[in-house]
This record gives structure tokens, C-alpha cells and sequence, in this order.
């Protein structure tokens, strides 16, 4: 099969490719990028979407589609815009509902990659609360201990720099938005996300003696929202067998963690 699946959108002029994680005859599953809608946004129905883009290149046979002999898809979770990373799909009904099955009891093991300001002073630390959205904001989630759901997530440090640290992430719950509204909560905002009190990295704050380039703002190392679903653990819904899904890093966040450790080190 191919290594990757090339979508279009007519109305934007935008080109995506994503790569081929893992296939076989049940499921598909695919690196999703950063700034790709999952499923349709429930306040602009016209943005792209990966779902739409697939059920559309499915319907005027495409020609990964038609070497698959791809005739339905569908998403078993999501994850938001701006995450990266691995995202599961049913490639007929039985193996569809087994999924959501698995998902809505949260037996498959989900592994975030999140870089965030400041740092814990455990290496490890676990934030269990009630999440609901914002009365006012209701794009927000907070934590709302009467009102709101059980939202529970593990996090242990991988990596620590002056001012930032790289953590893994597991939800055990699976609700919106959880790792960015758990990581507030606890004082460690996460990279690029500016809904959550996160602020672009630029290199201008780590490289000393950086030059500014005249009449051009500055391209933050890490603009976005800097989460990427690492890796995807569940049992297959056909033969039970565990299988574990992994996605690479993207490349700005490579190219962020490189700056950190190059001029935010500890000792340098």
C-alpha cells in the first residue's frame, strides 16, 4: 500500500500529505498534521477537514482509494486542529463500533508528546479533576469540581531545559481538550497555546545575541499548540492482538527541541 495519502481542497487551495502509519484490512491508520481539522467544526462547517477530505476523495475515486477499494471510513476518535500525530480509522462497520467500543471505556493507551513552559519539580505527577466548558467560552474547558466530568492524566518529564520541559502525557480520561486544561491548571502551560496561556517559542528568547531580520517579524520556532499524539496502544477489533501505533515527531517540534537543548541546556 502506499506510504502516504495525498488530499486537496478545491475551496481553500490547500494540499495535505499524510503518512501511512499502519494498514491492514480493518484499519487505517495516518500521521495527522498540525492545523487539520478531525471532523467539521461546529462553527464554521466550511473549514477543511480530514474527514470530509477522505469521504470526497473516496466519492470521486481517487486513486489511493481505488487501489484500496475503499468504499467507507470512518474516525474512532479525534484529536484537535492543532495536534499532531497518530489518528485511528475503521475501515468498515463491525471494526468501527469495536472501536468505539474501546475508546468509550478508555482501554487504548494514548501517549502525548507536550512541550510546556516552566517545569514540575516532580519527574513525575498525575492531575485528577472535574472539566467542563467555560460558561462564557465555551471553546474553553476549565476545571469545574460540581459541574464538570472526571478528567484524569499522568505526565512524566522526558526532557528538562532552562524555563521549558518536554513531557509525556497519558489521558486516562478521554475528554475535550484534557492535557491542555490539566497542564493550566497545574501551572504548565503548554507551548503555542495561547487559549490556555501559552505563548509562541521564538529563538530570539533562547540564542543570545540574536539578529532580528529588518522590516520581517520573527517565525517562532513553535507557533502552534505544541502537542503531538506520540503513540496509540488498543487491542485490533478483528483478531484481540495488542497493537501499538507510532507517530515521528513533526519537524518543528524537532527543530524546537533542538534549539532548547542547543541554548536553554541546563549547565551551559
Amino acid at each position: 500500500m502506499d506510504g502516504s495519502i495525498r488530499l486537496f481542497s478545491p475551496a481553500t487551495r490547500q494540499s495535505w500529505e499524510l503518512p501511512v502509519l499502519f494498514e491492514d484490512a480493518h484499519l487505517l491508520a495516518l500521521d495527522k498534521p498540525s492545523g487539520l481539522l478531525s471532523s467539521p467544526d461546529r462553527y464554521d462547517r466550511a473549514r477543511p477537514n480530514l474527514m470530509r477530505l477522505l469521504h470526497e476523495a473516496i466519492a470521486r475515486g481517487a486513486s489511493w482509494a481505488r487501489r484500496r477499494q475503499l468504499s467507507y471510513l470512518a474516525n474512532a476518535h479525534r484529536l484537535d486542529c492543532e495536534t499532531s500525530g497518530v489518528i485511528l480509522l475503521a475501515k468498515d462497520k463491525p471494526a468501527l463500533v469495536a472501536l468505539v467500543e474501546q475508546f468509550s471505556a478508555g482501554h487504548p493507551t494514548k501517549h502525548y508528546l507536550a512541550l510546556v513552559h516552566g517545569a514540575p519539580a516532580e519527574q513525575a505527577f498525575e492531575v485528577q479533576t472535574r472539566l467542563a466548558p467555560h460558561p462564557a467560552r465555551p471553546e474553553l474547558m476549565r476545571v469545574a469540581e460540581k459541574a464538570g466530568k472526571k478528567a484524569h492524566t499522568r505526565f512524566e518529564v522526558a526532557e528538562r531545559y532552562v524555563g521549558y520541559a518536554l513531557l509525556r502525557c497519558q489521558p486516562l480520561t478521554g475528554r475535550t481538550h484534557q492535557i491542555r486544561a490539566h497542564l493550566r491548571h497545574y501551572g504548565l502551560p503548554i507551548v503555542g497555546d495561547v487559549l490556555y496561556g501559552g505563548k509562541p517559542l521564538l529563538l530570539s528568547s533562547l540564542k543570545p545575541g540574536y539578529r532580528f531580520k529588518r522590516d520581517e517579524p520573527e517565525r517562532p520556532l513553535m507557533g502552534r499548540v505544541a502537542l503531538h499524539a506520540e503513540s496509540l496502544t488498543l487491542r485490533h477489533p478483528a483478531t484481540q492482538a495488542p497493537v501499538t501505533i507510532c507517530a515521528p515527531w513533526p519537524r518543528d517540534l524537532a527543530v524546537a527541541v533542538k534549539y532548547l537543548r542547543r541554548y536553554a541546556a541546563f549547565g551551559r
